[in-house]
């Protein structure tokens, strides 16, 4: 180990020499600060170079297993872990427990209505910390919110402004058949700490919208809606929807005529 240290410290002193440097005297400073590291070094050392040779020397004793090995035992540790959650954990849930099984907690599906509009997404990243997990999403069809008539559809369009798009967002877990209709809206926050608090000022600030847009006193019917960001989003893609007009009407085989679409083979 000292050997080889000495050869590292001569090359790196070699190298400096041939350098270009603007003076001699920080060739004569960086010298000095290499001797002394070198120093530092061989006193810090706490094996010779024999004895770390020897310790490359030592014979495998049997004592332990392969890296592959320990991967194997990895995984049947992880396997053992859910066996065990199955044998010991699975009955608490029709155990009676004081007198009541935990099946009587549970509640059925029931799919959305117009009711609850309002879709919540987070994100999770099996249970580690990370800045996103705070961050909530609510997605909601305009025609599902309590809006007054079309001319308040139309200013809540126009305060949502690049929230709205007439197109549900691909990450807001609605199904891609489902009808348009007047669009979308998304609202996002992350600003507060807590997911309760940014799910709260989302949520408020979609009541507030609503109620903005029920307020009979300017209704901005003059004002056309903006598509820019539509556009921009299109465009962005690069898959040719934004020319010559076909923005989400992009021709699809129900188009065409069927008698002009190749016959299947019986």
């Amino acid at each position: 180990m000292a050997s080889c240290l000495g050869r590292i410290v001569r090359s790196h002193n070699h190298v400096v020499q041939r350098r270009p440097l603007a003076s001699t005297s920080s060739l004569r400073h960086f010298s000095a600060s290499s001797t002394a590291l070198a120093r530092r070094a061989k006193a810090e050392e706490k094996l010779t170079a024999d004895q770390a040779f020897d310790l490359l020397d030592d014979e495998y004793d049997d004592d332990d297993t392969t890296s592959g090995g320990h991967l194997m035992l990895r995984q049947q540790r992880q396997v053992l872990y859910y066996l065990r959650l199955i044998e010991h954990e699975m009955p608490k849930l029709v155990a009676p427990i004081n007198g009541t099984t935990l099946t009587a907690y549970r509640k059925p599906f029931v799919p959305p209505t117009p009711a609850t509009p309002v879709i919540v997404r987070s994100l999770d990243y099996a249970g580690e910390e990370h800045p996103a997990t705070a961050k909530r999403v609510i997605v909601a069809s305009i025609d599902d919110l309590p809006l007054r008539d079309a001319a308040a559809v139309h200013k809540f369009k126009l305060l949502a402004g690049p929230r709205w798009t007439p197109n549900p967002p691909a990450d807001a877990g609605i199904s891609v058949f489902d009808i348009w209709r007047n669009g979308y809206i998304k609202i996002s926050c992350e600003d507060f700490p807590k997911p309760a608090m940014n799910l709260k000022w989302a949520s408020d600030t979609l009541d507030r919208l609503v109620a903005e847009a029920n307020d009979t006193s300017d209704t901005f019917k003059n004002v056309p809606i903006d598509l820019r960001h539509v556009r921009s989003k299109i465009k962005k893609a690069k898959q040719g929807d934004h020319l010559r007009g076909r923005i989400f009407n992009r021709p699809t085989l129900m188009d065409f005529p069927s008698e002009w679409l190749p016959r299947r083979n019986s």
